[in-house]
């Protein structure tokens, strides 16, 4: 089977780094054994966040018809929004083609999948929600407040709990899946980003962006229990990933182009990786825990870093604009 750009085959098995391309309105297909992009797939405006089904048979991205903006950008000179844009895309793993576009609520940018693969928890950015879709029949089927500007959405490993983050509230929401209702409201540095549970779900770690930390979350009381500063030249957390073995923490560091490493049992920085490419942001570790990859939108690139020796050992041009990475298996 060829890529979906006419180049390189896609054999039927292996590991894909799956990257989206902000800008360039598509995903970028990377084969990991050979570390070469093998397809390029148009999916739609503003690409973001993306996920894996759990039964590995799709892919699910988030896509937005906003104007692509800033903090501190004034809105009301922005072109206008086009809502029939916003979707979650399908893409079929077998085809490796878009297939479906589900609803989504307004402007989505990241989301997760219930452990069944039939429910979609999206945080909408423009209107402070997190909107429940019904993956069969593609519908918003709930909404709920969750704070300004939202962004990154994580399941707690049991699939009880969905962490939200505001950016601008500078908190996390914590929906209890069940009843789709807020359980607690979390206190973060300022401008969280991102999310990740440790393997146990009993503590969550939080990037946030401005306030150069990551907040340490007890996941289980939902409390806040530390705020790590992050002692990394010009960081911004953005991105978070667990390691294979769940005993680091890896974040991304934005402007600062580097990656840090915490030290799960102790809730201490371990090591950073510097020059790691420019502006850092989606991050991934690959299955056996040997190497990191990074989406880099500045330089339109992916970065490949080796864990044993925590340098970069290739740099694999993407889209234009990579935001967000996910591996299939």
């Amino acid at each position: 089977m060829l890529g979906a750009d006419g180049g390189a085959p896609l054999s039927a098995g292996g590991a894909r780094l799956l990257v989206t391309n902000e800008d360039s309105g598509d995903v970028t297909v990377i084969d990991l054994a050979r570390e070469e992009v093998v397809a390029k797939i148009a999916v739609g405006k503003r690409p973001r966040g993306i996920r894996v089904s759990p039964d590995g048979h799709s892919v699910f991205v988030a896509l937005s018809g906003s104007a692509k903006s800033g903090p501190n950008v004034d809105e009301s000179k922005l072109p206008p929004a086009d809502r029939a844009a916003d979707g979650i895309g399908v893409l079929d793993t077998a085809q490796w083609k878009l297939v479906r576009v589900l609803k989504s609520g307004q402007d989505p940018e990241h989301f997760d999948i219930s452990r069944d693969g039939k429910t979609i928890f999206v945080s909408n950015e423009e209107t402070g929600e997190a909107s429940s879709v019904d993956v069969s029949s593609g519908e918003v089927t709930g909404r709920v407040k969750v704070g300004d500007e939202p962004e990154g959405v994580t399941l707690r490993p049991d699939g009880k709990v969905v962490y939200v983050t505001s950016e601008v509230g500078n908190q996390i929401a914590a929906v209890d899946i069940e009843s789709r209702k807020v359980l607690a409201t979390i206190e973060t540095a300022p401008r969280p980003r991102s999310v990740v549970f440790t393997q146990d779900g009993k503590s969550a770690f939080v990037a946030c962006e401005t306030g150069g930390q990551v907040t340490v979350i007890d996941a289980i009381k939902h409390r806040r229990r530390a705020n790590i500063k992050i002692d990394a030249p010009g960081a911004r957390p953005m991105g978070t990933a667990l390691s294979a073995d769940g005993k680091t923490v890896f974040v991304s560091n934005g402007r600062g182009g580097s990656v840090t490493l915490i030290d799960v049992a102790t809730e201490k920085l371990a090591d950073t990786i510097a020059n790691v490419g420019t502006r850092p942001w989606g991050i991934a570790v690959s299955s056996d825990g040997k190497k990191l990859y990074t989406a880099n939108g500045p330089s339109n690139d992916v970065s490949v870093i080796d864990l044993a020796t925590k340098s970069v050992v290739k740099r694999i041009a993407a889209g234009q604009s990579p935001w967000g990475v996910a591996l299939t298996q």
